[in-house]
């Protein structure tokens, strides 16, 4: 099958024909239809997150299972899923008090780039290749752990519905589970790409009153104000946390999402925060980018806390989201800018690159 493989750090990815074993235990094959364009992809490929190499990245996919391993129940053959990046065991410590999103699977699928076992379905000339998120999703097919199979009706688009695999979920998941953002408040989201304007999303279903879309492109901005936002700011023209403030009565935000992942912009997020508000940091960073916080400020009792994966309970919250967009309550038709042959992923990553896509789609 063809693939996109990445073999070095800041290199273009190779589209080439690549090995599949079939799944052992508790393992899908699915037959991938689209694939969302996310900038942890493109973090993967340029090293600010780390992985081991050679790796077909890609892991917000949706399409159609075709074959199932040993011991398999959640789906069967012809059944169309969305891909979880969080295949949960539903026994471990974390499990067990509801944060299947930190389940002790994501140690294998996330930092080893491997399936549950520690071990590759994907080889070149018998040499492994490792999985993004045990889904690697930049190819023609993909084994998974059923865990990460979420079935979805026939009838839901799933070149579209594939932004609900990481996406969606890591936005509106970050305002609804991480932040529970109460209705009437106030939320300012830093970073209006595909995650940001998801959180904007995220709050306008909780009912915040005042959402205010940050970023530096004024294309986003536009994205943000048609997603839901009620004001915008372009810091390299006005001060941020002061046009925050004079937005939500000299306070500052109840809510702040950081939405880029840099330690700069964690800071500003914290600063743009009432007292006793909260800042959520959904940006995925650099583990050596360090974030500095004066210590006089935790008398103010501001809480900063991390989302990841949007705190999502795949089961139960992706098909919620899928109801919500056969409902009209949640765009992603709309979010789509452009679509993409599996042959033109590097050209989807420079789009990607500089901002000129709400979300871009590989289509298989």
């Amino acid at each position: 099958m063809k693939a996109a493989v990445l073999y070095e750090v800041d290199t273009p990815l190779k589209v080439e024909d690549v090995d599949l074993d079939s799944p052992k235990s508790g393992e899908v094959r699915v037959r991938i239809v689209a694939n969302g364009v996310c900038h942890s992809d493109y973090s993967i490929i340029h090293g600010v997150l780390r992985s081991p190499l050679p790796m077909v990245p890609g892991h917000e996919g949706a399409g159609i299972v075709e074959e199932v391993g040993p011991n398999v129940s959640l789906v069967k053959p012809g059944d169309h899923v969305v891909l979880s990046l969080a295949p949960y065991c539903g026994h471990c410590y974390y499990c067990a008090i509801g944060k299947q999103n930190l389940c002790v699977n994501m140690f294998q699928t996330m930092v080893k780039a491997a399936m549950i076992d520690g071990t590759c379905r994907l080889k070149k000339n018998g040499k492994d290749i490792h999985h993004m998120a045990g889904i690697s999703s930049f190819a023609e097919q993909a084994v998974v752990a059923e865990q990460a199979c979420i079935k979805v009706p026939d009838e839901v688009p799933l070149d579209v519905v594939c932004l609900i695999g990481c996406g969606v979920m890591t936005g509106v998941g970050a305002a609804m589970n991480t932040a529970q953002v109460e209705p009437g408040s106030s939320a300012v989201v830093i970073g209006c790409g595909g995650v940001g304007l998801n959180v904007i999303q995220g709050c306008v279903l909780a009912g915040a009153s005042t959402i205010i879309g940050v970023d530096l492109l004024d294309n986003k901005l536009d994205y943000a104000l048609q997603f839901g936002a009620t004001h915008t700011i372009n810091p390299s023209r006005d001060e941020l946390v002061r046009s925050v403030r004079k937005l939500t009565g000299g306070r500052g935000a109840d809510y702040a999402f950081e939405v880029i992942g840099l330690s700069r912009t964690v800071e500003q997020a914290y600063a743009c925060t009432r007292q006793a508000g909260t800042t959520i940091v959904v940006g995925a960073g650099s583990r050596r980018d360090t974030v500095s916080i004066p210590m006089g400020t935790f008398l103010t009792e501001k809480i900063i806390k991390g989302s990841g994966y949007g705190s999502a309970r795949p089961h139960l919250d992706m098909p919620r989201l899928v109801e919500h967009y056969r409902n009209g309550r949640l765009k992603l038709d709309e979010m789509i800018t452009r679509t993409y042959a599996l042959e033109e992923v590097n050209e989807a990553m420079t789009a990607l690159e500089k901002g000129e896509v709400a979300r871009s789609v590989v289509v298989m």
